[in-house]
């Protein structure tokens, strides 16, 4: 089972973690052999405690000699590697300000973050990423640029030569020094994946981050000896909070630097946590979904699901359901999906984005409680999570003890607290606009229970309204669709037209498969997308989906699309969201096709 029922979570009051810098300390002062590890060929290797203390000082020191002062900025393009989290810490020991950069981003991104911020610094990974910096370097203010893979004379530094110089044993001075930092100096800025418009860096302080990592923390219990793989974007915040309250809880961090690896990865490793966002657990629903339907008895894979989901209450609460029928299919079926997950996870989180009720419903049912949580980049993140001993389906848990929740009028979350952010960066009047009367606008609408969980229904920038007057919330309407194994993302439409429609990314290895058992012949996506027998297949789906809509929320017109749906085309923000209008845009002219033929013919709820 993935609960939690023998220790106790972390104290909160005991805590004493005021800095990130404190994590630091923490993780050295055990002596762990085993903090972080790497793959190198086909084997991993550990960096432990002191391996950390001396790669981190060494990098610090080289920041000193370069004039790097309390406030200057260095940033980062990286992807998940020890080396990422070395740099962070050796930034934050001398009070530097780390500046995350996604290495999905183009060129000119790249230079907007670096000017925006005035980064003196940049560590970069790979030779394609460093010569990325080398092409931009003029327009920015970078004076130094480090690689972690990759070495240039007279114009890169290589990072082996900085930790190289790195003390063999603890420097009592340089520790006091780190020491010295205060809980309200500015830690880092994170400049926000932006689903709409040019990203704004978010400044939080120390104190943003170690309220949140010790009230988050103190919910669960994690502790020395659990592993944890890192492959969510350290760029953005959910993965760097967790990995930084992980490690001082004790638990070991295997840093992935490429996220398709990461099923195997999960075999090899076998890791006890899993930290996730939801397009993660809906493919690996899809590949179950995929997989089952193509077995011979499958019947025993739909009776399974019944069994669980008449224990579904138990397996919320955390206890292990004891009849004779959960037992076989615990056996026949549970057991078999949480090996392909590597078999051992105890803890599976969510975050980044909503789960959707039946996608949590679906792990439930097979025996895996995901607590899944909700927070922005603007409050470090966490707001609420579900947790071992308060789990709700359908919400994101109770606020954390020290975060302040209230609804507006129009619903929206306001959120107060010590993790709540100090502004954007070189942005007051945006910063002003954030807040009302001390409370943050999330942005988000939602809604609190009678026992205090929290719901968030949709960002209220994408709701939609239709030419009609009716407001519609588009995510729990793709959540749902996305439940069907053959949708890898869906997009409603229907912004100032009559009625709504819906956008579908197939999940194109199940579709292909579904074609050939269907003896639909193809030789291309496009022409996949476009045969009638598929068309029909998804206006069904949509149709099942519809049953369960208010009238005026049933979707009218499908549009399938060839594509896939990446950060790298740019229909996805490097932390997996969708962005929205990004796809609107995209497909504008079959969008407007589509309704253009409506208008022509009435909207009967036939696929375009």
């Amino acid at each position: 089972m993935n609960s939690q029922q023998s220790r106790p979570a972390m104290n909160l009051k005991t805590m004493n973690l005021k800095t990130l810098n404190d994590i630091f300390f923490a993780v050295v002062d055990r002596h762990e052999p085993r903090v972080m590890l790497r793959k190198r060929a086909s084997h991993w290797s550990s960096l432990s405690s002191t391996d950390l203390y001396t790669h981190a000082v060494g990098v610090s020191r080289a920041l000193l000699r370069w004039g790097l002062k309390r406030g200057d900025r260095a940033a980062i393009l990286s992807e998940n590697r020890p080396e990422w989290m070395i740099v962070d810490f050796a930034c934050l020991l001398v009070g530097a300000i780390t500046v995350p950069i996604y290495t999905t981003v183009t060129e000119q991104q790249t230079a907007h973050v670096l000017c925006d911020s005035g980064a003196r610094v940049i560590f970069a990974s790979s030779k394609e990423l460093v010569q990325r910096v080398l092409a931009i370097q003029r327009q920015t203010p970078l004076e130094k640029v480090v690689g972690m893979d990759f070495a240039e004379p007279d114009k890169v530094v290589r990072m082996s030569e900085l930790v190289s110089r790195g003390p063999d044993q603890r420097n009592e001075q340089f520790d006091a020094a780190a020491r010295e930092i205060r809980p309200d100096d500015i830690a880092t800025i994170i400049y926000t994946s932006g689903t709409t418009g040019t990203p704004k860096g978010v400044v939080l302080t120390h104190d943003n981050m170690a309220s949140n990592i010790a009230a988050w923390l103190s919910r669960f219990d994690f502790h020395p000896g659990q592993l944890s793989i890192s492959f969510l974007p350290l760029s953005h915040v959910t993965a760097r909070n967790v990995d930084l309250g992980l490690l001082y809880a004790g638990v070991s961090i295997a840093y992935l630097p490429n996220p398709n690896q990461l099923p195997q990865a999960l075999l090899e490793l076998k890791p006890t946590i899993m930290v996730a966002v939801p397009r993660v657990y809906e493919k690996i629903h899809a590949q179950v979904d995929q997989k089952a339907s193509a077995i011979p008895k499958k019947w025993i894979y739909h009776w399974a699901l019944s069994v669980g989901r008449s224990h579904r209450p138990e397996i919320v609460t955390g206890k292990t359901p004891l009849s004779s029928a959960w037992r076989l299919a615990e056996r026949l079926v549970y057991s078999k999906i949480r090996a392909g997950i590597g078999g051992k996870v105890e803890t599976f989180i969510s975050g980044g984005a909503p789960l959707g009720r039946e996608l949590a419903e679906w792990y439930a049912d097979v025996g895996i409680r995901i607590h899944e949580g909700y927070g922005l980049t603007e409050t470090s993140p966490v707001i609420a999570v579900n947790t071992p001993t308060a789990h709700k389906l359908g919400t994101v848990g109770r606020p954390l003890e020290n975060v302040q929740v209230q609804i507006a009028e129009d619903g929206e979350i306001l959120v107060r607290g010590p993790s709540v952010f100090k502004g954007y960066w070189n942005k007051p009047d945006e910063t002003q606009k954030a807040f009302v009367d001390g409370w943050f606008k999330t942005g988000d609408i939602g809604n609190l229970d009678k026992d205090g969980f929290l719901s968030v229904t949709d960002r209220k920038k994408d709701l939609i309204k239709t030419s009609g007057g009716k407001f519609i919330a588009p995510q729990p309407i793709e959540n749902s669709l996305k439940h069907n194994a053959l949708i890898a993302e869906a997009v409603v439409l229907g912004d100032q037209h009559k009625f709504p429609a819906v956008l579908i990314s197939p999940h194109f290895a199940a579709l292909e498969d579904w074609a050939r058992n269907n003896n639909v012949a193809f030789s291309s996506r496009q022409q996949l997308v476009a045969h009638a027998k598929v068309r029909v297949l998804y206006e069904g789906i949509v149709e099942e989906v519809n049953q369960n809509l208010a009238r005026f929320e049933k979707l009218k017109r499908v549009l399938v699309v060839p594509d896939e749906f990446t950060a790298l085309n740019g229909t996805l923000t490097a932390s997996m969201k969708v962005r929205r209008r990004a796809v609107e845009e995209r497909y504008r002219e079959q969008i407007e096709a589509m309704y253009a033929q409506a208008e022509a013919s009435g909207p009967g709820p036939q696929p375009s």
